[in-house]
């Protein structure tokens, strides 16, 4: 998350920029990220172990009678690990541009550092990174339905989608998907006739789809052959990782000699599915 920003503003950067608190950014980035939101987050510092139920062992309950020994079984756990992968970001402000009017530079600074962040959180909860925060890539072949034709999708292949995910973790489920995915199937109909996609005022984001709230990113791969372009689910089996000891930090000497202020922030952060039962992901068929 490299990457350096020029704002158009002024003001005296000495004393209107101090270290800045990051629990104020992470707030930010929850408001913009909700599926960060959404996910099982932890704040704990260092390396740590999740244990995650793979449903293996032979424990089992069955009818016993007093004074009968009961036969022990065995419950076997797999696990995750949730690391610190770092991230940064830096801005780089012209002092020409800072000394001449009363404008509130922290502000504006920290949502454009919190929407830079929540932008960064959000594309590696989606896709991951090989080798860093995995987030939904990891999906198992039997949570995803792939799709007949390579750029098309089916109301049947919608209602399968929904259906990988059991009934117990369907109350808090949604759909997440890019904006033109949404578009693209408005006038898709069910096995009765009725539009599947349906505007909803009573929702957030105004639509639902199969009963369930629709969220659209821009981080979301558009339809084409071979991309995942459809997640369901329940998006607290997604761990999530951020240590809250960030700060954005003024650079006062490292850029004098531009005749400019930087500003610095960097970030710990690590996604990993911790229950695989949770969420589902369409996929496009390969060209």
């Amino acid at each position: 998350m490299n990457g350096t920003d020029t704002p158009t503003t002024k003001t005296d950067a000495t004393v209107m920029i101090p270290t800045t608190v990051w629990d104020h950014i992470i707030t930010k980035v929850e408001d913009i990220c909700p599926i960060y939101q959404w996910s099982d987050k932890f704040d704990l510092k260092g390396n740590f172990v999740i244990p995650v139920d793979n449903d293996e062992g032979n424990l089992a309950v069955d009818w016993a009678e007093e004074f009968d020994e009961l036969v022990s079984g065995n419950v076997r756990l797999a696990s995750i690990e949730l690391k610190g992968y770092l991230a940064g970001v830096l801005a780089k402000i012209s002092k020409s541009l800072i000394n001449n009017t009363d404008f509130d530079i922290v502000g504006f600074v920290e949502a454009k550092i919190a929407r830079k962040i929540a932008k960064f959180i959000e594309k590696q909860l989606l896709y991951g990174t090989e080798g860093k925060a995995t987030g939904l890539s990891t999906i198992a072949a039997d949570m995803t339905v792939e799709t007949a034709a390579a750029t098309a999708i089916t109301a049947d292949e919608l209602i399968d989608l929904q259906d990988k995910v059991p009934d117990e973790y369907q109350g808090n489920a949604r759909f997440v998907m890019h904006r033109s995915t949404r578009n693209s199937i408005r006038k898709l109909k069910d096995r009765e006739g009725d539009y599947m996609l349906n505007r909803d005022f009573t929702t957030k984001w105004g639509y639902t789809l199969l009963g369930k709230e629709v969220y659209t990113s821009k981080q979301m791969k558009e339809i084409a052959a071979g991309n995942v372009v459809i997640y369901y689910g329940d998006f607290s089996g997604l761990a999530t990782k951020t240590v809250e000891a960030g700060r954005i930090q003024p650079l006062y000497e490292k850029f004098a000699t531009q005749h400019a202020l930087g500003l610095v922030a960097y970030i710990e952060f690590d996604a990993k599915i911790a229950d695989k039962e949770k969420i589902a992901q369409l996929k496009m068929k390969a060209a």
